[in-house]
C-alpha cells in the first residue's frame, strides 16, 4: 500500500474515532437515583419500551410463566413492596415482577425500565420472603442504576471505535478486546451497586438485608466447585459479594 492511502486511512481512522469518543463523553450525566455519572443517551421513555417491547420474547425463552397464581402474587406482593418503600417509587419506571417457567437455570435478571424476573429454579431454592425480597430488591437496583442503558452506549462506544481502528489499521479486533475487558469490569461494579441498592430497600421494607447472603450462598452452591474465577466472570465471585453486603449492611445501619 502507498504511504499516502495509509496516511488517508488512519486520518479517516482518527477522525471516526473522535466523533464516537466525543459523543460518548457529551453524553455523560449523573444518575439522579444513585449519583453516579453515567455516559446514557437513552431516555427513560425510550428504556421503558425497549423493556416493554422485549418482556414477552424473554419470558418465551425461559418457557413462559410459571402457572402458579399464589407464587406470582407473592412475587408481585414483595417486589411491589420494595418499590413502594424505597426511592423506587418516586420514579417513572414501570415495574412488573414475573415468576418464569424455567425449572433448570437458576436466574434473576432486569430489563430497562423496569421488567423484572425470577426463574422457577432460583425461585425455589429461596428458603424465605426475606430471600425473595434480596433478589428483587438486586434486580430494582438494576433497573435504578441504568445499567442496561449504560452498557448500551458503551457498546455503541466500543463498536465505534473498533469500526474506526479497521479504517485506520488492522487494530479493530485489538480494541474489541479492550472494549470487552472494559465492559467486564464494570459489569461487575454494576452487581455490587445492585447488592447494596438491595440492602437498602430491604431495611427501608423491614426485611432483613443478612438473607442477601443467604441468596449468595445458593449462587455459590449452585456454581459448584468449578465456578469460574472472579477475573474470568461479569459476576463478582459470591464470597466477594457477602463481604461487600455485610459493609453495607453496616454503613445503612449506622445512617
Amino acid at each position: 500500500m502507498k504511504r499516502g492511502g495509509l496516511k488517508g486511512r488512519l486520518l479517516i481512522g482518527l477522525v471516526i474515532a473522535a466523533f464516537f469518543l466525543i459523543k460518548h463523553f457529551m453524553s455523560r450525566e449523573t444518575n439522579p437515583y444513585t449519583g453516579k455519572v453515567q455516559a446514557i443517551s437513552m431516555t427513560t421513555d425510550e428504556e421503558i419500551q425497549m423493556g416493554l417491547a422485549s418482556r414477552d420474547q424473554m419470558a418465551s425463552q425461559h418457557g413462559g410463566l410459571y402457572p402458579n397464581e399464589q407464587y406470582q402474587a407473592l412475587v408481585d406482593n414483595v417486589g411491589n413492596k420494595l418499590v413502594n418503600n424505597s426511592i423506587a417509587k418516586n420514579t417513572p419506571y414501570l415495574y412488573e415482577f414475573h415468576l418464569l417457567a424455567d425449572e433448570n437455570t437458576i436466574n434473576a435478571f432486569a430489563l430497562p425500565g423496569g421488567q423484572i424476573f425470577i426463574t422457577y429454579a432460583l425461585f425455589s431454592q429461596l428458603k424465605n420472603e426475606d430471600q425473595l425480597a434480596g433478589v428483587l430488591g438486586h434486580e430494582i437496583g438494576h433497573v435504578l442504576g441504568k445499567h442496561s442503558a449504560e452498557r448500551i452506549e458503551s457498546s455503541k462506544m466500543w463498536q465505534g471505535l473498533s469500526t474506526a481502528g479497521s479504517v485506520g489499521a488492522d487494530m479493530g479486533g485489538i480494541i474489541n478486546q479492550i472494549g470487552n475487558g472494559t465492559l467486564l469490569k464494570n459489569g461487575r461494579g454494576d452487581e455490587l451497586e445492585s447488592d447494596e441498592l438491595g440492602v437498602r430497600f430491604m431495611m427501608r421494607s423491614g426485611y432483613d438485608p443478612k438473607e442477601l447472603i443467604g441468596v449468595m450462598q445458593i449462587l455459590k452452591e449452585a456454581a459448584g466447585p468449578n465456578r469460574q474465577p472472579e477475573f474470568a466472570s461479569s459476576h463478582p465471585d459470591p464470597d466477594n459479594r457477602m463481604e461487600k453486603i455485610r459493609e453495607a449492611i453496616e454503613k445503612y445501619r449506622r445512617n
